[in-house]
């Protein structure tokens, strides 16, 4: 007789990637999807792909919610890493915004030094470069950390942690401020990237860690920002004792728009910066949102099963109807939707998207084509299915040439939606 773990178990032990500790109780299980970056090139459509799990728990003792490591990071992060931040014009003018923001409130200056983990493409060290601040970026990938340096941004190809950091201290010397975008999620050596952090700032320094908000993904369903390149989903309350771990205390925090509502923690050396009420009340906000509280996850994952239901029903009447549809986007999250809901050629005929680096090549998993833009207003869709959500109202804007034949944009989180 066989016997089987129970559903909400996981079939061999697993521990906390921040206190170790064991974990049991699943946050939402995705099924089994391939890398999510990984895109098909045309020699290899007929070459089967690695599938790994996506299956997300949470810790019961610090609530820090996280994926096992199924993949190693170079596996991920490497010359044919595929996403490039310059390409998102609201991106680009965010960074921008951070730059003038952060130099005005800390006083930095051509004396001061600003660096960056995962600093990509220099989309936005370069704005502080081009202010005369000197810059120095950290990027694993070797194809963006290529295309900084030729925007002026001076770049360590490596990993972030207490070595690395050394090692770039000893060259650069410390700095005054770090910023960390969107990229505490993206590490599996969790305590080691914070130290790495701590290690980069001097005593005054501040480190700017920004991450989109679980109690947002939560709240808005955005079950789709989960795949094998976040290894891990924050509370505040969590971030917070993640950075403590390394030394660093959380002073403020900022509530963003971007990803679908993120927040931007400010942290550096015990007792050197005043803490602001915000911290303590953004600790309590998630305890009465139900941090603690076993229910909320299980909730949760019945939730995004009938996103999939509705989003599957949308389509599959727009097929009947005889209606036309195509994707636009090749964002990391449009490929967890897609391969959990099953959606491939059947559904959407094609997707496009602004990067060069793209095109031409097919989404992993649902294998759906990848075009250039231009390719929608040559086959006039009925329905353009917005896979990075968060960029529609952008998206929206340089699309408008799809209302001239009365074609309508779709979004599918945090439900279905026509527009």
């Amino acid at each position: 007789m066989t016997i089987s773990a129970p559903s909400n178990s996981p079939s061999v032990a697993l521990t906390c990637r921040h206190c170790a500790a064991p974990l049991s109780r699943t946050f939402v299980d995705l099924g089994v999807t391939p890398l999510c970056q990984r895109h098909v090139t045309p020699e290899n459509f007929q070459v089967a792909e690695p599938t790994y799990p996506l299956r997300a728990f949470v810790c019961d003792k610090c609530k820090l919610v996280q994926l096992p490591d199924h993949v190693a990071p170079d596996e991920i992060f490497n010359e044919d890493y595929a996403y490039f931040s310059s390409f998102s014009t609201s991106w680009l003018e965010h960074a921008r915004k951070y730059a003038v923001d952060m130099t005005g409130r800390f006083g930095l200056g051509r004396d001061s030094m600003v660096m960056e983990a995962a600093s990509n493409d220099g989309y936005l060290l370069r704005h502080f470069a081009e202010a005369g601040i000197p810059v120095h970026g950290i990027e694993p990938s070797g194809n963006t950390a290529e295309a900084a340096e030729k925007v002026g941004v001076p770049t360590t190809v490596a990993f972030l942690g207490a070595e690395t950091a050394a090692q770039i201290v000893g060259r650069v010397g410390k700095a005054d401020l770090v910023a960390a975008n969107n990229v505490i999620g993206h590490v599996p050596n969790l305590n080691d990237f914070c130290a790495g952090l701590a290690g980069l700032i001097k005593p005054t320094g501040v480190v700017t860690v920004e991450i989109p908000h679980i109690l947002n993904l939560i709240e808005n369903n955005q079950f789709d920002t989960i795949y094998h390149e976040h290894w891990q989903y924050y509370w505040f309350t969590t971030l917070c004792r993640v950075l403590a771990t390394a030394g660093l205390e959380v002073f403020d925090v900022e509530e963003l728009p971007t990803h679908g509502g993120s927040m931007r923690v400010f942290a550096g050396m015990p007792g050197q910066h005043e803490i602001n009420a915000g911290v303590g009340e953004m600790c309590k906000r998630e305890v009465a949102f139900g941090m603690d509280d076993p229910t909320l996850y299980a909730e949760f994952g019945e939730k995004v099963r009938e996103t999939k239901r509705k989003l599957l029903t949308f389509l599959i009447d727009a097929k009947r109807a005889g209606k036309t549809v195509v994707g636009y986007g090749a964002p990391g999250k449009g490929n967890t939707l897609l391969n959990y809901c099953g959606i491939g050629t059947d559904f959407i005929d094609y997707t496009v998207d602004r990067s060069p680096h793209k095109q031409g090549n097919y989404l992993p998993g649902s294998r759906i084509p990848i075009h250039a833009p231009e390719m929608i207003e040559q086959t006039k869709p009925d329905y353009v299915l917005i896979l990075p959500w968060n960029l529609k109202n952008e998206i929206a804007e340089q699309m408008s040439v799809v209302r001239e034949w009365g074609g309508q944009f779709v979004v599918p989180i945090p439900e279905v939606s026509v527009f």
